[in-house]
Protein backbone atom coordinates (compact mmCIF):
# COMPACT_ATOMS: atom_id res chain seq x y z
CA UNK A 1 0.00 0.00 0.00
CA UNK A 2 1.54 3.29 -1.10
CA UNK A 3 1.48 6.52 0.91
CA UNK A 4 -1.41 8.02 -1.05
CA UNK A 5 -3.59 4.94 -0.61
CA UNK A 6 -2.78 4.76 3.10
CA UNK A 7 -3.60 8.44 3.54
CA UNK A 8 -6.92 7.98 1.75
CA UNK A 9 -7.76 4.98 3.92
CA UNK A 10 -6.98 6.91 7.11
CA UNK A 11 -9.13 9.83 5.98
CA UNK A 12 -11.96 7.43 5.19
CA UNK A 13 -11.70 5.85 8.64
CA UNK A 14 -11.61 9.28 10.26
CA UNK A 15 -14.78 10.32 8.47
CA UNK A 16 -16.46 7.14 9.71
CA UNK A 17 -15.35 7.59 13.31
CA UNK A 18 -18.92 8.23 14.60
CA UNK A 19 -20.21 5.03 12.97
CA UNK A 20 -17.25 3.04 14.25
CA UNK A 21 -17.86 4.36 17.76
CA UNK A 22 -21.55 3.46 17.54
CA UNK A 23 -20.71 -0.02 16.26
CA UNK A 24 -18.28 -0.48 19.15
CA UNK A 25 -20.99 0.52 21.63
CA UNK A 26 -23.45 -1.91 20.05
CA UNK A 27 -20.91 -4.71 20.31
CA UNK A 28 -20.32 -3.76 23.95
CA UNK A 29 -24.06 -3.91 24.69
CA UNK A 30 -24.45 -7.34 23.11
CA UNK A 31 -21.37 -8.70 24.85
CA UNK A 32 -22.29 -7.14 28.20
CA UNK A 33 -25.83 -8.52 28.27
CA UNK A 34 -24.69 -11.96 27.11
CA UNK A 35 -21.95 -12.17 29.74
CA UNK A 36 -24.27 -10.91 32.48
CA UNK A 37 -26.76 -13.65 31.63
CA UNK A 38 -23.95 -16.21 31.60
CA UNK A 39 -22.69 -15.19 35.03
CA UNK A 40 -26.07 -14.74 36.72
CA UNK A 41 -27.78 -17.83 35.25
CA UNK A 42 -25.05 -19.98 33.74
CA UNK A 43 -22.88 -19.81 36.87
CA UNK A 44 -25.52 -21.20 39.24
CA UNK A 45 -26.57 -23.74 36.60
CA UNK A 46 -22.98 -24.99 36.42
CA UNK A 47 -22.87 -25.33 40.21
CA UNK A 48 -26.12 -27.33 40.19
CA UNK A 49 -24.77 -29.57 37.42
CA UNK A 50 -21.70 -30.27 39.54
CA UNK A 51 -23.51 -30.78 42.86
CA UNK A 52 -26.13 -33.10 41.33
CA UNK A 53 -23.52 -35.50 39.98
CA UNK A 54 -23.04 -38.91 41.57
CA UNK A 55 -20.98 -38.67 44.73
CA UNK A 56 -21.66 -34.97 45.35
CA UNK A 57 -23.68 -33.33 48.13
CA UNK A 58 -26.97 -33.19 46.24
CA UNK A 59 -26.51 -36.17 43.92
CA UNK A 60 -29.62 -36.65 41.81
CA UNK A 61 -29.37 -38.62 38.60
CA UNK A 62 -32.70 -37.37 37.23
CA UNK A 63 -32.00 -33.67 37.81
CA UNK A 64 -28.47 -33.96 36.51
CA UNK A 65 -29.61 -35.90 33.45
CA UNK A 66 -32.35 -33.42 32.54
CA UNK A 67 -30.13 -30.37 33.02
CA UNK A 68 -27.27 -31.96 31.08
CA UNK A 69 -29.62 -32.80 28.22
CA UNK A 70 -30.96 -29.23 28.08
CA UNK A 71 -27.45 -27.76 28.17
CA UNK A 72 -26.28 -30.08 25.41
CA UNK A 73 -29.40 -29.34 23.37
CA UNK A 74 -28.79 -25.59 23.30
CA UNK A 75 -25.05 -26.02 22.71
CA UNK A 76 -25.71 -28.30 19.74
CA UNK A 77 -27.28 -25.43 17.76
CA UNK A 78 -24.94 -23.43 15.53
CA UNK A 79 -25.32 -19.83 16.66
CA UNK A 80 -26.78 -18.54 13.41
CA UNK A 81 -29.48 -21.24 13.52
CA UNK A 82 -30.16 -20.50 17.18
CA UNK A 83 -30.72 -16.83 16.32
CA UNK A 84 -33.26 -17.72 13.65
CA UNK A 85 -34.99 -20.26 15.90
CA UNK A 86 -35.42 -17.69 18.66
CA UNK A 87 -36.87 -14.95 16.43
CA UNK A 88 -40.44 -15.36 17.82
CA UNK A 89 -39.19 -15.31 21.41
CA UNK A 90 -36.93 -12.34 20.70
CA UNK A 91 -39.83 -10.39 19.22
CA UNK A 92 -41.98 -11.31 22.22
CA UNK A 93 -39.38 -10.22 24.77
CA UNK A 94 -38.04 -7.00 23.22
CA UNK A 95 -40.59 -6.19 20.52
CA UNK A 96 -38.08 -6.37 17.67
CA UNK A 97 -35.61 -8.68 15.98
CA UNK A 98 -33.26 -5.91 14.87
CA UNK A 99 -30.59 -4.15 16.94
CA UNK A 100 -28.14 -5.04 19.70
CA UNK A 101 -30.78 -5.61 22.39
CA UNK A 102 -32.64 -8.08 20.19
CA UNK A 103 -29.39 -9.85 19.30
CA UNK A 104 -28.62 -10.14 23.01
CA UNK A 105 -31.48 -12.62 23.47
CA UNK A 106 -29.95 -15.48 21.43
CA UNK A 107 -26.51 -14.48 22.69
CA UNK A 108 -27.73 -14.95 26.25
CA UNK A 109 -29.33 -18.30 25.40
CA UNK A 110 -26.04 -19.47 23.93
CA UNK A 111 -23.89 -18.05 26.74
CA UNK A 112 -25.78 -19.60 29.65
CA UNK A 113 -25.12 -23.31 28.85
CA UNK A 114 -21.65 -22.51 27.52
CA UNK A 115 -20.57 -20.96 30.82
CA UNK A 116 -22.44 -23.59 32.83
CA UNK A 117 -20.25 -26.31 31.34
CA UNK A 118 -17.11 -24.27 31.98
CA UNK A 119 -18.13 -23.82 35.63
CA UNK A 120 -18.91 -27.53 35.99
CA UNK A 121 -15.56 -28.54 34.54
CA UNK A 122 -13.70 -26.06 36.74
CA UNK A 123 -15.39 -27.33 39.91
CA UNK A 124 -14.50 -30.91 38.99
CA UNK A 125 -10.83 -30.00 39.24
CA UNK A 126 -11.15 -29.19 42.95
CA UNK A 127 -9.76 -32.07 45.06
CA UNK A 128 -12.54 -34.00 46.77
CA UNK A 129 -10.55 -33.86 50.01
CA UNK A 130 -11.06 -30.09 50.26
CA UNK A 131 -14.83 -30.52 50.31
CA UNK A 132 -14.66 -33.47 52.70
CA UNK A 133 -12.53 -31.42 55.11
CA UNK A 134 -15.11 -28.63 55.07
CA UNK A 135 -17.91 -31.13 55.71
CA UNK A 136 -15.96 -32.65 58.62
CA UNK A 137 -15.64 -29.17 60.15
CA UNK A 138 -19.41 -28.78 60.08
CA UNK A 139 -19.67 -26.31 57.21
CA UNK A 140 -23.17 -25.82 55.82
CA UNK A 141 -23.94 -26.50 52.14
CA UNK A 142 -23.99 -22.77 51.38
CA UNK A 143 -20.65 -22.30 53.10
CA UNK A 144 -19.18 -25.18 51.12
CA UNK A 145 -20.48 -23.73 47.85
CA UNK A 146 -19.35 -20.15 48.35
CA UNK A 147 -16.40 -20.39 50.73
CA UNK A 148 -14.89 -23.62 49.45
CA UNK A 149 -15.96 -24.45 45.90
CA UNK A 150 -16.23 -20.95 44.42
CA UNK A 151 -13.23 -19.70 46.39
CA UNK A 152 -11.02 -22.61 45.29
CA UNK A 153 -12.19 -22.39 41.70
CA UNK A 154 -12.05 -18.61 41.24
CA UNK A 155 -8.89 -18.65 39.13
CA UNK A 156 -10.34 -21.29 36.82
CA UNK A 157 -13.65 -19.45 36.69
CA UNK A 158 -11.91 -16.29 35.53
CA UNK A 159 -10.08 -18.27 32.86
CA UNK A 160 -13.37 -19.79 31.75
CA UNK A 161 -15.02 -16.38 31.65
CA UNK A 162 -12.14 -15.10 29.55
CA UNK A 163 -12.64 -17.92 27.05
CA UNK A 164 -16.37 -17.20 26.99
CA UNK A 165 -15.82 -13.48 26.41
CA UNK A 166 -13.50 -14.02 23.47
CA UNK A 167 -15.76 -16.64 21.92
CA UNK A 168 -18.81 -14.43 22.22
CA UNK A 169 -17.00 -11.44 20.83
CA UNK A 170 -16.96 -13.38 17.56
CA UNK A 171 -20.62 -14.30 18.08
CA UNK A 172 -21.51 -10.60 18.26
CA UNK A 173 -19.90 -10.19 14.85
CA UNK A 174 -22.14 -12.97 13.52
CA UNK A 175 -25.16 -11.32 15.16
CA UNK A 176 -24.28 -8.09 13.38
CA UNK A 177 -24.56 -9.81 10.01
CA UNK A 178 -28.25 -10.61 10.64
CA UNK A 179 -29.29 -7.22 11.98
CA UNK A 180 -27.72 -7.02 15.40
CA UNK A 181 -25.46 -4.10 14.58
CA UNK A 182 -21.97 -3.76 15.96
CA UNK A 183 -18.53 -4.25 14.51
CA UNK A 184 -19.53 -7.25 12.39
CA UNK A 185 -22.39 -5.36 10.81
CA UNK A 186 -20.12 -2.44 9.95
CA UNK A 187 -17.50 -4.74 8.43
CA UNK A 188 -20.07 -6.50 6.24
CA UNK A 189 -21.97 -3.38 5.13
CA UNK A 190 -18.89 -1.41 4.13
CA UNK A 191 -16.11 -3.94 3.75
CA UNK A 192 -18.07 -6.59 1.84
CA UNK A 193 -21.10 -5.02 0.15
CA UNK A 194 -19.41 -1.72 -0.71
CA UNK A 195 -15.97 -3.20 -1.36
CA UNK A 196 -14.26 -0.82 1.12
CA UNK A 197 -11.40 -3.09 2.10
CA UNK A 198 -9.93 -0.52 4.47
CA UNK A 199 -13.06 -0.69 6.66
CA UNK A 200 -12.95 -4.48 6.71
CA UNK A 201 -9.28 -4.50 7.67
CA UNK A 202 -9.83 -1.86 10.36
CA UNK A 203 -12.69 -3.83 11.94
CA UNK A 204 -10.66 -7.06 11.91
CA UNK A 205 -7.72 -5.28 13.53
CA UNK A 206 -10.07 -3.83 16.14
CA UNK A 207 -11.34 -7.31 16.99
CA UNK A 208 -7.77 -8.64 17.17
CA UNK A 209 -6.78 -5.88 19.59
CA UNK A 210 -9.87 -6.49 21.74
CA UNK A 211 -9.13 -10.22 21.93
CA UNK A 212 -5.53 -9.57 22.95
CA UNK A 213 -6.60 -7.12 25.66
CA UNK A 214 -9.29 -9.44 27.03
CA UNK A 215 -6.91 -12.41 27.10
CA UNK A 216 -4.16 -10.39 28.78
CA UNK A 217 -6.46 -9.05 31.48
CA UNK A 218 -8.00 -12.48 32.03
CA UNK A 219 -4.61 -14.16 32.36
CA UNK A 220 -3.36 -11.59 34.84
CA UNK A 221 -6.48 -11.74 36.99
CA UNK A 222 -6.51 -15.54 36.96
CA UNK A 223 -2.84 -15.65 37.94
CA UNK A 224 -3.47 -13.16 40.76
CA UNK A 225 -6.34 -15.26 42.13
CA UNK A 226 -4.54 -18.60 41.76
CA UNK A 227 -3.72 -19.84 45.26
CA UNK A 228 -1.36 -22.60 44.12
Amino acid sequence: MDAATLSEALQNLQSMAPEIWQASQETGVMLGIGLAAAILLGGPLGVVLYLSQAGQMFANRFVNGVLSWLVNLVRSFPFIILMVSLVPLTRLLVGSTIGPIAASVPLSFAAIPYFARLVEQTLREIPRGVVEAAEAMGASPLQIIFKVLVNEARSGLISGLTILTISFLSYTAVAGVVGGGGIGDLAIRYGYYRFQTDIMVAMVLMLVVLVQIIQLLGNRLAAKLDKR
